[in-house]
């Protein structure tokens, strides 16, 4: 019978801890980019995203937070020594014809800021989620 390489049995290994790193990253980038110091976007501007994401998920979607999605891959990633890294395959974006579309009201240039800001904050939490990764990695070979 032919045997499975190493590199197959640790991606599945980690992606069953895969949703755990998600939701642990997400609430540190969070933290990190939108309640320290110095935040990326302003308080008002963060209580709209806010609402768009409780009006997007009151007319039955999924809303804002939480709908940027990651997956492991295997091509390798310039910060590890494996061949193993994360990517973002999903990053939230509020647009009048996507799914999270908003408010008709949202002028141009706080739409980008918006969109600007969930796409920094889904990289940030796939930097975390590959941290976490790497760890991982260490910790399975020793």
């Amino acid at each position: 019978m032919a045997e499975f390489p190493d590199e197959r049995q640790l991606v599945l290994r980690a992606r069953s801890q895969l949703d755990e790193w998600t939701r642990d990253a997400r609430r540190e980038a969070y933290a990190e980019l939108f309640e320290g110091d110095h935040p990326i976007l302003t308080e008002a501007e963060l209580r709209l995203l806010d609402a768009l994401d409780s009006e997007l998920e009151r007319e039955g979607g999924d809303g804002v937070w939480g709908t940027d999605q990651y997956g492991i891959h295997t091509a390798g990633s310039s910060s590890s020594d494996t061949s193993l890294g994360v990517v973002c395959v999903y990053h939230p974006q509020i647009t009048k014809d996507s799914v999270l579309r908003g408010r008709d009201e949202l002028d141009d240039e706080t739409e980008e800021r918006l969109n600007a800001a969930l796409w920094k904050y889904s990289e940030r939490v796939a930097t975390l989620i590959e941290a976490k990764l790497n760890e991982f990695i260490r910790q399975t070979q020793r």
